[in-house]
């Protein structure tokens, strides 16, 4: 899981005119670019995906100020801290930035972070800002390969097809949330550990988080803005008996606007890699509605479980290298009907990846198998079973009802 490491790193964030980003304006000749060269790069393998740099973490910085073409150059000593004070650029940028073009702060329009590019003699490797915030901001990679740059990178040679590059991917890049793409077309890649009560979920999911956002995971960093996630909701499931190639469950959750997310999965055995898929907004109710859907949308027959409830919670983490982002959560799963039966697992499974290249699904099997080697540490430490396998909320259902079969019902 580790890239080629840098035989002499360097590293410059650079900053720059939002329309550059957005296209509002073409790159042109007199436009001001600041380049703030880093006492070392964020990254400690070359290539890495996504780059993550907090304006507290720069401290004192250099301010490079400069035309595109050169013309004019000013150079300056900052506080990075105060680089962007509540997004806006900081004093001491507008002044480096009025230096190299005369204009006075009220004329120099939006200034945020552009790129963060970083490589040896053999090239550099630029990525593309796609979140920033107040605090710091994150920057995904856009160069399959090296861009070769001569013997001074701070000549921008590199600057005009970076622009290129991220005006042909505007859509993926400039969208808030909107850069994931998903692997393995439409299935779900998943590790489950079933745990013997009682479990404390929030807790192990906390010592977890703790964990994780501390680098205890090589290699991995929390999921930008979104690393932590509470859920609980009912699960009212059905078991697809047929036909033959349908096999598997459908399951219609209540969404807080009154509607029903319609889960599919299709397996005939619990295991790794099953197909799936989501239907948002079925307006349907629990009144013969569930049945009706599976016989006349659906048309397959079908077996009603006994209905859960779940509560759930997750950490999300990302590759620093692939982009590939993965969740952990910790479950507990109780019948509506009956709350003291109950099931309590944790959780594997690829989400998506945030990489503006094309994604690798090698690495992200590997990666698993990696996480979930950590993982089983984890639980071991806190004396719970680390057998890795599959076993899903249908065969859990299943289980019940055989013991208790008037808790089952023939759809149609």
């Amino acid at each position: 899981m580790t890239g080629t490491r840098l035989t002499d790193p360097k590293a410059w964030l650079v900053l720059g005119g939002l329309h550059l980003l957005n296209g509002t304006a073409p790159l042109r000749d007199s436009d001001p670019v600041v380049l703030v060269p880093l006492a070392q790069p964020v990254e400690t393998a070359m290539p890495s995906n996504t780059i993550v740099v907090a304006w507290n973490d720069l401290e004192g910085v250099e301010l490079r100020a400069r035309t595109v073409d050169g013309s004019r150059r000013h150079s300056v000593l900052a506080d990075g801290a105060m680089l962007f004070p509540d997004m806006l650029p900081g004093t001491a940028l507008r002044a480096a930035v009025t230096a190299v073009t005369d204009l006075p702060p009220g004329e120099q329009g939006p200034l945020v972070p552009l790129f963060y590019v970083s490589g040896d003699s053999a090239g550099l490797h630029v990525h593309s800002q796609v979140r920033f915030l107040a605090e710091d901001a994150c920057f995904i990679r856009i160069t399959p390969e090296p861009v070769a740059v001569g013997d001074d990178p701070e000549d921008l040679t590199w600057l005009a097809g970076a622009v290129n590059t991220h005006a042909e991917q505007f859509l993926f890049l400039n969208n808030h949330q909107r850069y994931y793409r998903k692997c393995f077309g439409g299935n779900e890649l998943e590790y489950k550990y079933t745990l013997t009560g009682p479990v404390d979920s929030w807790g192990l999911t906390l010592e977890l988080y703790r964990r994780v956002r501390g680098g205890e995971l090589p290699g991995h960093v929390m999921e930008y803005r979104d690393e932590f996630q509470a859920w609980d909701y009912l699960n009212h499931l059905f078991e697809v008996t047929g036909p033959e190639a349908e096999r598997g469950y459908v399951s219609f959750i209540p969404t807080t606007d009154g509607k029903h997310l319609v889960k599919r999965k299709w397996y005939a055995e619990d295991t790794f890699n099953r197909r799936e898929t989501h239907t948002y907004g079925v307006r349907v109710e629990d009144d013969g509605g569930f049945e009706r859907y599976i016989q006349e949308e659906l048309k397959v027959q079908a077996v009603r479980m006994p209905s859960f409830r779940r509560v759930r919670y997750d950490i999300n983490f990302e590759s620093v290298r692939t982009g590939h982002v993965y969740g952990i959560f910790f479950d507990h799963c109780s019948l509506v009907d009956d709350r003291d039966v109950v099931l309590n697992q944790c959780e594997l499974e690829y989400l998506r990846s945030r990489t503006a290249v094309e994604p690798d699904e090698a690495a992200a099997l590997a990666e698993m198998d990696e996480i979930a080697s950590w993982l089983e540490g984890f639980l071991r430490e806190h004396g719970l079973d680390s057998t890795r396998g599959f076993y899903s909320k249908r065969t859990f259902l299943k289980d019940v009802v055989a013991a208790r079969p008037s808790l089952s019902g023939v759809v149609g």
